[in-house]
């Protein structure tokens, strides 16, 4: 599909009819479409709390199955030995607490960083006493990397933060090295040991306590797809409730259209196809008569432009900040160079 779209917006004189007033059942009575939108939503929320009541039994069964701490021996302590040792280095001060985003002026770190690391944050897991504690050794290596990692890529190669990270890394990996033998021979008798304690478990209470969480999750899964119909048919009674599309409406709306996304439209078109199945969406050209639309039809793609659009608008708005701030950050370490020249230029 070229993307090419035309729409068409011949209403017909009747523009200032919106939706037929209902009439109330009694005085001071509910219109009885109402009432039924109040029992779907009772319906629906009751059903939601059940799912979400057994999606916890779930998870509950499969971290209580996990709680055996893995590797529990001497490759932490070392590990906690290796970490001190970095900390004292001349440049571990600059990873010992989170990256302070709003002081530093740092608008598009967590665009770049998805996951903030520093030596603190390890330092709480490492002494934890309840579930965010390290389990493995490697859990530990990985954050320490993170730190490293997250430093030098925020930060431009030959900056001072990315050369103190690259230091750090390397003497990291040099320890870590020495001491991966013994994690490995550690691990190795772990699962050894795990592998005999579970030949002597009960494993027939395992199965079942297994057998029981597959048919949970079968369910689950089964009225979840029941819950999806059931709020589609809700959206589309509350569609047709809706007052009808309005000449101007329809074309803004195709204008919305014309201006998505050949990604956005072609969902737009999925919208139309929905609801017509004759519609060639997948036409070289698609000629959109808005007319000839249900209400219903007009809502979902009226909804479905306006969240488009706007997403396309933050996405923008967003990697217009994003090239402003490494323009800052650019142009900062530009004077500071400079700086730093006239200082080595000045009179001893």
């Amino acid at each position: 599909m070229s993307g090419d779209i035309t729409t068409q917006a011949m209403v017909s004189p009747r523009e200032g009819v919106d939706s037929p007033s209902v009439k109330p059942s009694g005085e001071g009575e509910p219109a009885p479409h109402l009432e039924r939108f109040r029992h779907q939503i009772d319906e629906v929320t009751f059903k939601a709390d059940e799912i979400e009541q057994r999606v916890n039994e779930v998870a509950q069964f499969y971290l209580s199955s996990n709680k055996k701490p893995l590797n529990k021996c001497g490759s932490t302590a070392k590990v906690r030995d290796m970490k001190k040792q970095i900390m004292q280095h001349r440049y571990a001060w600059v990873f010992s607490e989170p990256v302070d985003v709003k002081t530093l002026g740092l608008t598009d770190y967590y665009e770049v960083i998805k996951k903030p690391m520093d030596f603190g944050t390890i330092k709480k897991r490492m002494e934890a006493n309840d579930g965010t504690r390290y389990k493995h050794v490697r859990e530990l290596c990985a954050d320490v990397r993170l730190v490293f990692e997250n430093a030098m890529k925020y930060n431009d190669e030959g900056s001072d933060v990315y050369s103190m990270a690259e230091t750090l890394s390397g003497k990291f990996e040099e320890r870590w090295q020495l001491l991966l033998p013994k994690v490995i021979k550690e691990e190795t008798e772990e699962a050894k040991r795990c592998k005999e304690e579970s030949a002597e478990s009960h494993m027939d209470m395992q199965e079942s306590q297994e057998d029981k969480i597959a048919k949970l999750t079968r369910d689950t899964s089964n009225e979840l797809d029941e819950l999806s119909l059931q709020l589609e048919e809700f959206r589309e009674m509350v569609v047709q409730k809706c007052r009808k599309i309005s000449t101007e409406e329809k074309r803004k709306l195709g204008a919305g259209l014309a201006r998505l996304s050949t990604q956005d439209l072609t969902k737009a078109l999925e919208i139309i196809t929905q609801m017509n199945p004759s519609f060639p969406a997948s036409a070289e050209e698609v000629d959109i008569d808005m007319d000839a639309q249900s209400e219903s039809t007009l809502w979902k793609l009226k909804f479905f432009v306006k969240g488009a659009l706007e997403a396309e608008t933050n996405k923008t708005a967003a990697n217009k900040g994003q090239q402003n701030s490494k323009r800052k950050r650019e142009n900062g370490d530009a004077l500071a160079k400079t700086s730093g020249k006239r200082s080595k230029n000045l009179p001893q």
